[in-house]
């Protein structure tokens, strides 16, 4: 497979003028991705974000995505951003006011893709592990999609970027059919009931009830209850349980092939170049925006990516955040990761690039990719 082209502007300064500040780079790099050769006039474009969390203040500025509303609106489009919920939706669309991500600060309507409750989608056929996948209505309805990925770490995924922004950002919360599977619980749901729960650790801090998403955790005298029709199994309660109490041996290997195949599924639903990725590389974490917090970065700006494959921008982000020195006083220092030891890989259990090669395998896109600075 060719290498695919990626454009990249940096996140240094240093001349002190607009045109080299990240937002005017930013507009040279939008610019020569070329939003003429993919969307048309008249044409509903979703601008896939993430609307972060009430503490997780890191989601992309807004200052960007209004930048991506404002050059598909030249080209005669109609962008609108949106996510696919992860609480309430009333309570998501306050946390994306809450992160500065508004009607009024982006430019473009805020909607929340499948629906108010995460019920509202279309099934879609996947492959051999997922079967069907229940895939956001309004992303499924549009024909092309703007996807802009904050980058950084994940506790399963090993790394959070274009492709995990699409599968588990674009695949519905729920499913109205009882019993399916084909919501986004269902690339955890293999690994659900293998939670195991160790009472004479458990000192019912109640760190697990208050960080779950889906309000499937509560206690019923000294025993913790989990509610396994609510439950999607993202493993958020074991990430926090400070005495070991919660575990959850989840088969990280197979989950990211899941989320690769959940990805294949909802791009499945858009013809060839319909779709451009920019990938932040800014505020590098080492969680997942959907945290209730965000910890400091763990190593320095980077800058942004942009282009048409999946899977060689995230492969690029991939490979520049291993080769960047890791950050003094971050998770980075304290689990002695040093230059060179692939930061990424070394922050959590998994190794982000078991994911990119299985998406790769499915045919998402390439992982050779060559680099094209507009610095």
């Amino acid at each position: 497979m060719p290498k695919s082209k990626l454009l990249f502007v940096s996140a240094r300064n240093t001349k002190w003028l607009y045109e080299d500040s990240l937002p005017g780079k930013f507009e040279r790099l939008i610019e020569a991705g070329m939003f003429s050769e993919h969307f048309q006039s008249d044409e509903w474009v979703a601008v896939k974000v993430h609307f972060g969390s009430e503490g997780a203040f890191r989601p992309i500025r807004p200052t960007f995505i209004r930048k991506v509303v404002d050059s598909i609106k030249q080209v005669g489009a109609k962008p609108f951003v949106t996510d696919t919920v992860r609480i309430p939706g009333l309570d998501y669309l306050a946390v994306a006011n809450y992160n500065g991500i508004s009607q009024e600060t982006c430019g473009a309507p805020i909607v929340l893709a499948d629906g108010l409750f995460g019920n509202d989608s279309v099934l879609v056929k996947s492959g051999p592990m997922l079967g069907t996948v229940a895939v956001a209505s309004a992303i499924y309805d549009v024909s092309a999609m703007a996807v802009l990925s904050h980058c950084k770490g994940h506790v399963q995924a090993g790394f959070g970027g274009a492709l995990k922004n699409i599968s588990m950002g674009g695949i519905s919360a729920a499913h109205r059919t009882k019993g399916s599977q084909a919501g986004r619980g269902g690339m955890h749901r293999l690994t659900a009931d293998r939670m195991i729960y160790k009472k004479e650790r458990c000192t019912q801090c109640m760190a697990c009830v208050e960080v779950c998403p889906r309000e499937a955790l509560s206690f019923e005298g000294q025993l913790l209850k989990v509610d396994m029709q609510r439950c999607w199994a993202c493993g958020r309660c074991a990430r926090v349980c400070p005495t070991g109490a919660l575990s959850d041996p989840i088969d990280l290997t197979e989950f990211m092939k899941r989320l690769m195949e959940g990805a294949k599924a909802v791009l499945s639903t858009f013809k060839p170049r319909k779709i451009i990725y920019i990938n932040f590389l800014l505020d590098i974490q080492p969680e997942c925006d959907c945290m209730p917090g965000a910890d400091v970065p763990v190593a320095q700006d980077i800058g942004i990516l942009l282009g048409d494959d999946p899977v060689a921008i995230d492969q690029a982000s991939i490979d520049m955040i291993n080769s960047s020195t890791p950050l003094p006083g971050s998770l980075a220092e304290d689990l002695g990761i040093k230059p060179g030891h692939r930061l990424l890989s070394s922050l959590h259990r998994p190794d982000p690039q078991v994911g990119i090669d299985e998406a790769a395998r499915l045919g998402l896109g390439s992982k050779q990719y060559e680099l094209v600075s507009l610095d």
